[in-house]
């Protein structure tokens, strides 16, 4: 089949047949005092040994508060050493971790807990510009006048009870600080007893992705998957006990809670997260002070690392890998990576969250040009395919969807089969949308999506779900947004907007009424304001040529 889109990855290296608590366990009793994690901004420095402790202390104050294997957990927070506990602790316990965008409003945050039945949810206290125990009040009103564990909420009436990070919080919430005295009640044996009914074919993470009709999707995945993906690409790299990986990608992705924490755990690697989100000058420190070698980021994460004014202050020498993914990285971009930041063997990896995350990856030794204009070729024990509209392989060269099989693909959208069904063929593909060809050497090419997602700094965005918001303003008539190239953020968003008769805001008031209720990197950075939209004869949008004017118009003001 070679002369057809068709590739299968290596079958050499078996697959972990395990849950993410015994591969926890294992690596424990192998490296019980070598670095586990380290977490700069807060100080905390734990060996395999240390780290395990602390889960086990959280894993039993689960049990105490109740959760049963398969109830759902929400999570958010900020990189931070307590993110990393919980996701360990609760694949102990079996239950589902459900990983809430640390940018997310009040309303999209009250849709995760209730699509996904979360019964209780642990947050940071605030984030930059988002204040959680605020925005928990007033969408729990209930919460001050009960008493921990005991919420009975109209709006979200699964969840049991809040636990805040901080160490003050308001009346109704409970402590981290105060869950290692309520799993004392609970013995080492109750948790060995719970950990060894699960399967680890079982779910165990729901992550959400933006979804085309409005609403986000939750991306259901067991421990099989992300444990085996976190493995594959952590032998892709070559990692092993003695690496040193700084994570300062977000941990409710799947690149930073599978790729980085996952690939750590399963060689013994050390996990480093330098800054609760993003900060170039905090990483480029971290790898110094820390002597890493390896290091993880979308392009925008590498460029500005590369461009910051103290750059060469920083000795990164002990740096040897990586990976680069979320986004094409321009070539000029990866010849600096390797001569400026020492990491010749960087790999460029693509994959979605559906996937686990990575379905495709470069080699170290691959050549430059490999690097820089493919996603590589299929990961071991998965297969790929790029098939025409009539669901049939296309030769080789030629474009077409870009589908993956294997261990990866995700058991399901939580509580969607319809979209479930879509998404994967009988066959148990999962059919990305987008638009690849591969080359004779299985090296596969992204050229497009063929559902109009956006990729913004590494993050997945829809337009569908911004147009269905922006819909709610009471001077919006319709709404239409595309992605128009960005030399910092690869896209960005622009919104076409029509107003009702009788009806007109400015740019400065719906940027403003969107920076109040959606994620910051889903508010467009251009709106523009029309009477009409350009339409083919039959009625319908075209985009492209949306696309086209207003990359005309936003590089004539730059002008």
């Amino acid at each position: 089949m070679n002369h057809l889109s068709y590739t299968r990855g290596r079958q050499d290296k078996p697959l972990l047949a395990m849950t993410i608590g015994a591969a926890f366990d294992a690596t424990v009793a192998r490296f019980a005092e070598r670095d586990a994690l380290i977490v700069r901004h807060q100080g905390l420095r734990y060996s395999w040994a240390g780290l395990a402790a602390e889960v086990d202390a959280i894993a039993r104050a689960m049990l105490a508060l109740g959760l049963r294997q398969g109830d759902r957990l929400g999570i958010w927070a900020p990189n931070c050493a307590q993110w990393c506990i919980t996701q360990f602790a609760s694949a102990k316990v079996g239950a589902v971790l459900v990983n809430i965008n640390p940018a997310y409003r009040a309303n999209e945050l009250e849709y995760a807990l209730k699509q996904s039945g979360c019964r209780w949810l642990i947050c940071a206290d605030a984030f930059k510009t988002s204040d959680y125990h605020g925005m928990l009040s007033e969408l729990l009103p209930e919460l001050s006048e009960c008493r921990p564990g005991e919420l009975s909420s109209a709006r979200l009436p699964e969840l049991r009870g809040v636990i805040s990070l901080a160490e003050r919080a308001p009346a109704g919430f409970l402590r981290w600080d105060q869950l290692p005295a309520l799993g004392a009640s609970v013995g080492a044996e109750e948790l060995a007893q719970r950990q060894a009914q699960l399967q680890f074919d079982e779910p165990i993470n729901i992550q959400y992705t933006s979804g085309t009709t409005g609403f986000p999707k939750g991306a259901t995945l067991s421990h099989y998957n992300i444990l085996n993906n976190g493995f594959m690409v952590g032998e892709s790299i070559g990692l092993s006990e003695h690496d040193r990986l700084v994570i300062p990608v977000p941990l409710y992705h799947c690149f930073g809670m599978v790729m980085g924490n996952l690939g750590c755990l399963t060689h013994g690697s050390t996990i480093i997260y330098p800054s609760p989100s993003f900060d170039a000058e905090a990483t480029l420190l971290a790898v110094a002070e820390e002597r890493a070698t390896a290091l993880y980021g979308v392009p925008t994460m590498f460029i500005a690392e590369l461009d910051h004014p103290r750059r060469a202050e920083f000795d990164l020498s002990s740096l040897r890998t990586g990976i680069m993914a979320g986004a094409t990285c321009p070539i000029e971009v990866m010849r600096r990576v390797i001569g400026e930041m020492h990491m010749a063997e960087v790999q460029i990896a693509y994959g979605m969250t559906e996937t686990s995350p990575v379905s495709l990856q470069t080699a170290a030794d691959d050549d430059l040009e490999v690097r820089v204009t493919t996603v590589g070729r299929t990961q071991p024990q998965l297969e790929s395919k790029i098939i025409d509209a009539d669901g049939r392989i296309v030769p080789r060269g030629t474009i077409g969807e870009l589908c993956t099989r294997g261990y990866s693909v995700m058991l399901g959208y939580w509580n969607n089969p319809q979209a479930t069904m879509e998404a994967i063929s009988p066959a148990r593909w999962m059919l990305t949308g987008d638009l690849a060809l591969m080359d004779e050497a299985g090296n596969v090419r992204i050229v497009g999506r063929s559902k109009d997602m956006i990729i913004r700094g590494g993050e997945n965005i829809y337009p569908r779900e911004i147009e269905e918001f922006l819909y709610t303003h009471e001077a919006v008539a319709d709404a239409q947004v595309i992605g128009i190239p960005d030399e910092k953020y690869g896209e960005e968003l622009v919104a076409w907007i029509k107003f009702h008769p009788g009806h007109r805001v400015d740019e400065h008031d719906l940027r403003a009424f969107c920076k109040a209720r959606i994620a910051h990197f889903k508010v467009p950075r251009y709106f523009r304001f029309c009477d009409e939209f350009p339409m083919t004869v039959t009625g319908k949008i075209q985009k492209f040529r949306m696309r086209e004017i207003s990359i005309e118009e936003v590089r004539a003001s730059h002008a």
